[in-house]
């Protein structure tokens, strides 16, 4: 099935970035529950164009203020896959306590 373009194949080799427009640029974090259940919704949406087998490989990040004091309880979640992380990435400490996450 190709779907603006894009084969199953191209599609199970994405990676998306999803960060609620509200946050952006503010440093506010939405609340882990709140941004798995945006992704979720987002590889539901996936999953009724190219299935469960393609959706399930769909890397989706959350990229709204990734910080070491959130970033665990973020990745924990069932449906976020890892932080596409901004400004906490110029400092080198909390970067590091992010990846340890």
């Amino acid at each position: 099935m190709l779907w603006n373009g894009l084969s199953n194949e191209q599609v199970k080799n994405t990676i998306i970035a999803y960060e609620p427009i509200w946050a952006i640029g503010t440093g506010k974090t939405a609340t882990a529950d709140d941004a798995n259940e945006a992704i979720k919704k987002i590889r539901e949406e996936i999953s009724k164009i190219y299935g469960n087998d393609i959706s399930s490989c769909v890397i989706i990040l959350y990229g709204g203020s990734v910080k070491s004091s959130n970033a665990k309880e973020l990745f924990e979640k069932s449906d976020i896959d890892g932080g596409l992380v901004g400004g906490a990435s110029l400092k080198a400490e909390e970067f590091s306590k992010i990846v340890n996450s």
